[in-house]
């Protein structure tokens, strides 16, 4: 780790010599990420502008300074790394989202929620890698293989719906929260294990042969990754469940907690599997289970810790994002390298790829939303039309994991090797500071329009009476999501649609009994927790 730090700041050294300049640094960036914080918090109520857009903004500001003051030499006080992403920053931001997800919404709306996370991710991959090899060998950018222009679907198709999820709320539009959110996550997830993919395959000669390995694997790093995530928060639950730290201290199990999400993350990426699928499922079942075996005060510090870390995460990349859009270097290499051509190339490339951002999401949100109404049977849990232009708004924004995989494939160690290469990442800093700025700051009017506030509530579903009540989730952790039906028996679906449109009371109860013969039994969780002195009390994460 500390190498890492000393890596990410040029002409610093390392800290333990006590370099002033390596001090001066890290006093800055700090410095900054409070502002981010401050301005954050007294901006609180106005919800056109959140953390993210605060960081950009101020990254921008600053890298105008820090230019300014050297002369034109430098516009950061880092050198980006992406292993310091993937390493140190990616895994806390995944696995609170698995952590604080509410579980009972995710898995009534799994299938849609994997409908628009994986599949939709592999169609706007399909589209924008499709644009850009029929337009960029029109511009004459460069040398570009069919690993590059698939790569680039790749990084293109990764969403950051953080603007949506804040203007949105969880308890007015359950639904469309749930699908935004976990799409969210599903694609970050989809973008990342088809990159790797991409990257490890001689993609040269395409051949049936090589296309059926190709989606072998992309299937064996989904499954396998989910399994090593669910294995590990089991192990977790089993070992606080048997050992009870909490009897002796409380910093055990939160370190052990801690200690053990992140061990998900870093055992998939030592197996060659996706971390971010691992430490997402780590976090479910560890909420599901292992979260129940700790102490009361040791609940409460874990929730706010993993949020904690996973804010800072997120504040530190965009704040990055906002002083690396003005990068000198990357710049001057794509002003030189096109020269005769001017500044016009440059806009051109971003807003061809804006343009198949755009038609890459519309392409799967509305036919794979129109596949899902068909599952469904009750209107109240059919998706309208006003919410999925949301969920096709919400995708626009590109982010930190953008950001990381182009740096990962067009840059070494933080810097642009080849002139060729320049213009993707310029490109790729310019579509994240576009789409997050200005799609953000037009995300609230847009919902506000489309989901007034007395339409909102009616997709509400609360009633307990109601047929959607019906539904619960596969992991549900409420005692109370069962629904009495009297001792009634529920008759076999009729459909396939209906069987696939949603967990039937059938399949709940025999996950609810399997859970409380077999798992709770051994991994603890809910009603499964010793009742002694600082035991833990029963709530829901």
């Amino acid at each position: 780790m500390a190498s890492e730090l000393a890596s990410m700041f040029p002409k610093l050294g390392s800290l333990g010599t006590s370099d002033h300049g390596s001090v001066v640094s890290i006093n800055l960036f700090v410095a900054l990420l409070c502002a981010c914080i401050v301005i954050g918090h007294l901006l609180e109520e106005n919800r056109w502008i959140n953390e993210s857009i605060t960081a950009l903004i101020i990254g921008l500001g600053v890298g105008v300074v820090i230019l300014l003051i050297s002369g034109g030499k430098s516009s950061h006080l880092l050198v980006f790394s992406e292993d310091l992403f993937f390493i140190y920053l990616l895994p806390p931001i995944i696995f609170n989202a698995g952590f604080q997800v509410k579980k009972k919404q995710f898995f009534v709306n799994f299938i849609t929620i994997m409908l628009f996370g994986a599949i939709g991710t592999l169609i706007s991959c399909a589209i924008i890698s499709l644009g850009a090899i029929k337009f960029f060998k029109k511009l004459d950018i460069g040398f570009l293989d069919i690993g590059d222009y698939l790569a680039i679907g790749a990084i293109f198709a990764a969403t950051d719906s953080v603007c949506t999820l804040q203007v949105l709320h969880q308890d007015e539009t359950p639904l469309l929260y749930s699908l935004v959110f976990g799409e969210g996550v599903v694609n970050d997830a989809t973008s990342v294990v088809l990159f790797n993919a991409i990257q490890n395959f001689d993609l040269s000669s395409v051949n049936p042969s090589i296309a059926l390995h190709f989606i072998g694997n992309f299937l064996y790093l989904f499954l396998a990754s989910t399994l090593l995530g669910a294995a590990t928060g089991l192990l977790s639950a089993y070992i606080i469940k048997k050992l009870y730290f909490g009897r002796h201290s409380t910093d055990r199990e939160v370190a052990l907690m801690m200690l053990m999400a992140y061990l998900s993350y870093m055992l998939a990426e030592l197996f060659y599997l996706s971390g971010i699928l691992t430490v997402f499922f780590c976090g479910i079942v560890m909420s599901h289970y292992t979260w129940h075996n700790v102490t009361e005060s040791s609940r409460v510090t874990t929730r706010h810790a993993f949020a904690t870390l996973s804010f800072l995460a997120e504040t530190f990349l965009f704040l990055y994002v906002g002083m690396d859009a003005l990068d000198i270097e990357k710049w001057k290499f794509v002003s030189d390298r096109y020269a005769e051509r001017g500044p016009g190339l440059s806009v051109a490339v971003s807003s061809i790829l804006m343009g198949l951002i755009l038609l890459g999401r519309a392409a799967f949100v509305f036919p794979l939303s129109f596949l899902s109404n068909l599952m469904k049977k009750s209107s109240e849990e059919k998706i309208t039309f006003r919410q999925q232009v949301i969920i096709w708004w919400a995708g626009l924004m590109r982010g930190a994991v953008s950001m990381a995989l182009a740096y990962n494939k067009f840059t070494r160690l933080g810097h642009t090797q080849l002139q060729d290469n320049a213009i993707m990442i310029t490109s790729t800093i310019t579509i994240v500071l576009f789409s997050t700025v200005v799609f953000g700051l037009m995300t609230k009017p847009l919902i506000s329009l489309l989901l007034p506030p007395q339409r909102q509530l009616s997709t509400v579903s609360s009633d307990a009476n109601s047929p959607k009540s019906l539904t619960a989730p596969l992991l549900g952790s409420q005692e109370g999501s069962e629904v009495d039906l009297n001792g009634q028996e529920l008759p076999h679906p009729p459909s396939l649609r209906m069987l696939l449109s949603a967990p039937t009371h059938k399949v709940h109860r025999y996950w609810r009994k399997f859970d409380d013969s077999f798992m709770r039994p051994v991994f603890g969780g809910r009603g499964f927790t010793p009742v002694a002195p600082g035991s833990p009390t029963e709530q829901e994460p």
